[in-house]
């Protein structure tokens, strides 16, 4: 290949990265021009300017008393990082089961695992309605954080990364120096694991943070509902009342926390997707 022909395919692989990043970059900016924009102005037409409503609408977010942002916040907080917490320790910990262990049932274990994967949440969403109102924790938070330390595609993540990253030797070496399963999966399992949970309790809490169908199921009160609900009833109410404005400083509002995760936690996307996608 040519010097020139090189050069050709670098300048259009630029051309693609930009525009590819340029739409998705360009949804988040309408979505910040337009909460700082009225209800009036926002019908009136997209503007590349921004508004001077911006504190208007978070006033009319943060004061509407049928709207708990506040709670809906510190509810979303708990669930999503329970769930992340949950998923990540529990899948590593089973899938450390499979991977160090030899048994006669640990192929069909493997194998019944990934078929719960392929099921719809909503196969089983009544079944569990009934089970939690019967147990009594219905428009409570635990029935959407609990059931998180079952999550197979996050349990077959930390199986592949196993798979490339911990060596068997390690292990029975710790065994060897009398170390306790327990201990040496908290102390040595772990801290290897350490960049594929960071990416899995990203997307874990993403996921659980953006979750709407099973807290509308079990969330009936406002001051126990989540963000993605209240957003949904702010959309969803009276076209008399309705103001688009306030509609899109929830939603900005919502996607800050998510944010912040990612750019915490960026740095080990990459090299978590990349070594555990990989195996010797």
């Amino acid at each position: 290949m040519s010097k020139k022909q090189s050069n050709a395919r670098t300048v259009l692989a630029y051309i693609v990265l930009i525009l590819l990043a340029f739409l998705c970059l360009f949804f988040f900016y309408i979505l910040v021009i337009n909460c700082t924009r009225s209800h009036n102005q926002i019908q009136a037409g997209f503007s590349f300017i921004p508004g001077t409503s911006f504190a208007k609408n978070l006033h009319h977010v943060l004061h509407d008393a049928k709207l708990p942002v506040l709670s809906g916040i510190k509810n979303s907080l708990i669930v999503s990082t329970g769930c992340a917490i949950l998923a990540t320790y529990f899948s590593a910990l089973t899938a450390y089961g499979l991977y160090a262990y030899s048994f006669k049932l640990k192929k069909p274990a493997f194998v019944f695992i990934m078929l719960i994967l392929v099921m719809p949440t909503q196969v089983s969403a009544m079944g569990f309605i009934n089970l939690i109102t019967k147990m009594g924790m219905i428009n409570t938070l635990y029935p959407l954080i609990i059931p998180s330390i079952a999550a197979p595609a996050v349990f077959y993540f930390m199986y592949s990364y196993m798979q490339s990253s911990l060596p068997l030797e390690l292990i029975e070496a710790a065994r060897i120096d009398g170390c306790s399963e327990f201990r040496t999966f908290n102390r040595i399992v772990i801290p290897i694991m350490k960049p594929a949970l960071a990416v899995q309790a990203i997307f874990a809490f993403v996921q659980n943070w953006n979750n709407y169908f099973l807290p509308a199921l079990i969330l009936q009160e406002n001051s126990k509902r989540t963000l993605p609900i209240l957003i949904a009833s702010l959309r969803s109410a009276d076209f008399l009342k309705f103001d688009m404005g306030k509609v899109y400083m929830l939603i900005t509002i919502a996607i800050v926390p998510i944010i912040i995760v990612y750019i915490a936690l960026s740095k080990y996307i990459v090299a978590g997707v990349a070594l555990g996608g990989v195996k010797e």
